[in-house]
């Protein structure tokens, strides 16, 4: 018997090892490999990106303060990343996952991600952050389960549904990829994907025959814990279950004031919670509707996701006209006062036994504030790019971390401006320097024409404030100081502002970007690096003994054959080297 490549021996010697030395904070190990399928969701065959075969890809599911192993292969035909939004790699930037912070996984090649859920809750998702892989598939759940010791602040759901809806082209990422490259939009989506599938046959005349659906089975009466995850490219979608309120109760590992909704905007790359309960009759099947928002409904009438919700005891099909989403393409403030209705549940514990309201972030006072501004897409160089402050992103060749750790010059720049640049957008290697404990302001000016979510990676953030026009200071005193939401994704609507604060306490290099796929890949982020001057090993892990290598230090790398597994220690020295272990931490505990 094997596990993740290792013999049964490594495992009971891992769970002894673990056991004595981190009783409270227990290993778990994963695999994931990516491979390419080819799938039909919306009855045209194309490639797609599967995890362990599966598309969407395979669950992870952890405990707070768990260790985590992720083995990952790579048997795409191109370079591989993955980043794991939400998830704050307390001191540990170098598992991020993305082009700043770490080396590609090559074709052909494993590698293990390790890392600690410190201290946190909540509904995640992974998925591939190079090369437009995430419009191809390649993500899945990541679930953080509360520890026993803490209670819940809701009754214990009957069960789980996961659900990953989001915009979808019949093209390959690669021909999307070159769209982009050619200076081309990329237009309007082929349709809406639910958990990887097209719609039910709503309509006959917009929905071919032939197109697999989901199907949510559940029982009457129970209520379950829906986590829903917007892991599309660039539309913002409408959720909805026809005929069942929506209790929200987390997003994106805080837990929320609990309110009831019949709809929800879930904006790319956010996540949400909610509890529903199964309290309607059963003469028939409900919809599940994911439908664009801010378009043209008569022209995006294909452009949606319908699932299926199916009672044990239903005695037919759904039929009949969807449920209708908001009807206010007239009315700009729908939408932003249901974000601003979502507010942080200051009595609840989260991960830990102190309540999510203990730390008063209203009452700290800001040490630096940035301006970022998003504008529509520019021509630098002849090429279409995205830019925040009138810069656009190039991604290091050395990521930045890695370069500090081998005194490389040059390889990137320090000097990310606070405020918009005044001269012609440019192309630029330019960091964010962040000040270690700090606690900043960034306003988020959207002067695009298009929703953004904004994206920061290590941390979460309060949503303190957000309205249309451009920010100035006496948008200060509309700020909210109490009870904001704590989240890692936010939506900035066109023609508008959102403002975040952050106590900048974990060190490392930190990805900000747009979770809009089409402007992060044209060069909408840019990166912060924090860096705490009296580092004595406590505040940031050194680098990790299977870094990969590239740009300037490529030729530090030892090649790895196809087969080789990632761990490097013959069976006969890793069952002395766990031994060892063993003994020594049998010593520890019997000295304690």
């Amino acid at each position: 018997m094997e596990f993740i490549g290792y013999p049964t021996w490594v495992l009971v010697y891992i769970a002894l090892f673990s056991g004595l030395c981190f009783a409270g904070d227990p290993f778990v190990n994963f695999e994931l490999t990516y491979s390419f399928i080819t799938a039909s969701p919306l009855g045209v065959p194309q490639q797609v990106i599967a995890v362990n075969g599966n598309f969407p890809g395979h669950p992870l599911n952890v405990t707070t303060n768990n260790n985590v192993v992720v083995n990952v292969t790579n048997k795409l035909d191109e370079d591989l990343l993955i980043t794991w939004p939400g998830i704050q790699m307390r001191r540990n930037s170098w598992q991020d996952g993305v082009r700043g912070t770490n080396c590609p996984i090559p074709a052909g090649w494993k590698w293990d991600y390790q890392f600690q859920v410190k201290d946190q809750i909540g509904s995640f998702f992974y998925f591939p952050s190079l090369n437009f892989q995430r419009a191809a598939g390649g993500f899945g759940s990541f679930i953080i389960t509360n520890r026993p010791v803490i209670s819940l602040p809701f009754a214990a759901p009957d069960g789980d549904i996961i659900l990953f809806i989001g915009d979808w082209y019949t093209q390959n990422h690669t021909a999307l990829r070159q769209t982009l490259d050619a200076g081309k939009d990329l237009g309007m989506p082929d349709g809406v994907l639910i958990n990887g599938k097209g719609p039910y046959r709503y309509n006959t005349t917009l929905v071919p025959d032939g197109i697999e659906h989901e199907t949510i089975l559940v029982q009457p009466g129970k209520t379950y814990r829906v986590r829903v995850h917007n892991v599309g490219i660039s539309t913002s979608l409408n959720f909805r279950i026809q005929n069942h309120n929506m209790l929200l109760v987390e997003t994106e590992g805080h837990y929320t004031s609990q309110q009831n909704y019949s709809n929800l905007d879930i904006h790319v790359g956010q996540s949400y919670t909610f509890l529903v309960t199964m309290d309607q009759n059963a003469s028939t099947d409900y919809y599940v509707v994911a439908s664009a928002r801010f378009v043209n409904e008569s022209l995006w009438e294909r452009v949606i996701g319908v699932a299926v919700l199916h009672y044990s005891n239903s005695k037919g099909a759904a039929s009949g006209p969807l449920p209708p989403g908001p009807n206010d393409f007239y009315d700009k403030t729908f939408s932003m006062n249901q974000a601003r209705s979502i507010r942080q549940n200051l009595s609840a514990s989260g991960a830990r036994p102190n309540p999510q309201g203990s730390f008063h972030y209203g009452s700290i006072n800001v040490t630096d504030t940035y301006l970022l501004r998003s504008m529509p897409l520019v021509t630098i160089n002849k090429t279409l790019r995205a830019t925040f402050n009138g810069i656009s992103f190039v991604n290091p060749e050395t990521p930045i971390r890695l370069a500090d750790n081998h005194t490389v010059k040059g390889a990137y720049k320090l000097d990310f401006p606070k405020k918009p640049l005044t001269g012609a957008p440019k192309l630029d290697i330019s960091v964010i320097n962040g000040t270690y404990k700090g606690f900043i302001e960034v306003i988020l000016q959207n002067n695009d024409t298009i929703m953004q979510s904004f994206h920061m990676d290590g941390y979460s953030f309060f949503v303190v404030g957000m309205d249309y026009g451009n920010w100035t200071e006496n948008s200060r005193g509309t700020y909210n100081k109490w009870d904001a939401i704590a989240r890692c994704t936010v939506q900035v609507f066109p023609g508008a502002w959102t403002a975040v604060l952050i106590s900048l306490d974990n060190v490392g290099v930190w990805n900000l970007r747009v979770e809009n796929l089409d402007r992060w890949y044209l060069g909408q982020e840019t990166y912060m690096r924090i860096v705490n001057p009296e580092e004595n090993g406590e505040t940031e892990f050194s680098v990790p003994s299977n870094v990969l290598f590239c740009g300037a230090l490529k030729n530090l790398q030892k090649s790895q054959h196809r087969s080789e597994a990632p761990m490097s220690i013959s069976g006969g020295k890793l069952k002395l080297f766990f031994t060892l272990l063993l003994t020594l931490c049998a010593a520890i505990s019997i000295s304690c």
